[in-house]
């Protein structure tokens, strides 16, 4: 993970934390996608379905949560303070833990990240960023809770 050893480089405390990317995605459908049916998640594709991926940023993607998109998620995420954060992705077990993210950019985690989709929250799950793989189409994306 290319974005891990350029966080690395600048200082950036960063820890792999094995096995937790499904306890992590459920806490942030939890917080972000609480208020969907299960109808409504099957109708925005927001899990795997009939061998079709599922995205849980589509909550954003179908207008079905407020955030900020593009340049303004990015700078909102920027001017965000940032203590601890947690880095996990869609279709992979394991997530990363950032100690003081306090000097975590936007530009960190868009470049780089091997066109995963990428979710960021802060301990207690009060905001989100995310990178999806169709960037410069879709995303990123910033939410509060």
């Amino acid at each position: 993970m290319d974005f891990f050893h350029k966080l690395v480089r600048r200082n950036i405390k960063i820890s792999k934390q094995s096995g937790v990317g499904a306890k992590w995605r459920q806490r942030w459908e939890e917080v972000f996608a609480g208020h969907l049916t299960v109808e409504e998640k099957r109708s925005i594709h927001f899990h795997n379905c009939n061998g079709g991926n599922g995205y849980l940023w589509h909550v954003f993607s179908y207008g079905m949560r407020g955030c900020f998109t593009g340049e303004e998620a990015e700078m909102a995420f920027d001017r965000e303070e940032k203590t601890c954060c947690y880095l996990f992705f869609q279709h992979h077990d394991d997530g990363f833990k950032v100690e003081d993210a306090s000097s975590l950019k936007a530009a960190d985690l868009a470049a780089g990240n091997g066109r995963m989709d990428l979710y960021v929250v802060d301990s207690g799950f009060n905001w989100t960023f995310v990178v999806t793989h169709e960037s410069g189409w879709l995303g990123p994306y910033f939410s509060r809770r």
